[in-house]
């Protein structure tokens, strides 16, 4: 009766609703048989084109004097011909366009860096300022020391003011 249940369930059609489910129903495949060795496809390769012919025998174009299947191997070898042009103008675009773009990267990545140094220098002076605020309390003896000369500024200051005003009452 058991087995009856088990094939039962393995019989049962699987639903695959999206991306997530297909996936798991891959991966229960391959866990049911893990010794089983995985077949993983290898990358395409970049196409190639053969190099162009040295030597071209026997072929006199679609001129006259041309026998009627010559034509078709001048048509073949000049499709061939600009064929591989072709390729190379398209391969040189794209390292044009590789070039530029890794420029382009090397460019903002730079801008970013400097714009980051930049703030964090910013950062640091205002780190630094905020720091020689801190550090410098005013304790018993600087303020004696500095109430003082304040002191001796504000006398010299009303002296002269007293000064100027006698001045002005002579005059």
């Amino acid at each position: 009766m058991s087995d009856k249940k088990e094939s039962s369930e393995e019989k049962k059609p699987i639903v695959i609703k999206n991306a997530t489910d297909l996936q798991r129903l891959k991966l229960e495949k391959l866990m049911k048989n893990p010794d089983k060795p995985v077949v993983i496809p290898e990358p395409p390769r970049q196409k190639t084109l053969a190099p162009p012919p040295d030597f071209v025998r026997n072929v006199m174009g679609s001129s006259a004097g041309a026998g009627s299947g010559e034509f078709h191997v001048y048509r073949h070898l000049r499709r061939k011909e600009y064929a591989r042009q072709k390729f190379i103008q398209e391969k040189s675009e794209k390292e044009k366009l590789d070039d530029e773009y890794h420029r382009k990267i090397e460019e903002n990545r730079k801008a970013a860096e400097d714009k980051t140094a930049k703030k964090r220098a910013k950062r640091l002076k205002k780190k630094q300022k905020a720091k020689s605020k801190i550090k410098k309390p005013k304790t018993g003896n600087e303020q004696s020391s500095q109430s003082e000369s304040d002191k001796n500024s504000d006398e010299s200051d009303t002296e002269n003011n007293e000064n100027k005003n006698s001045d002005n009452d002579k005059s």
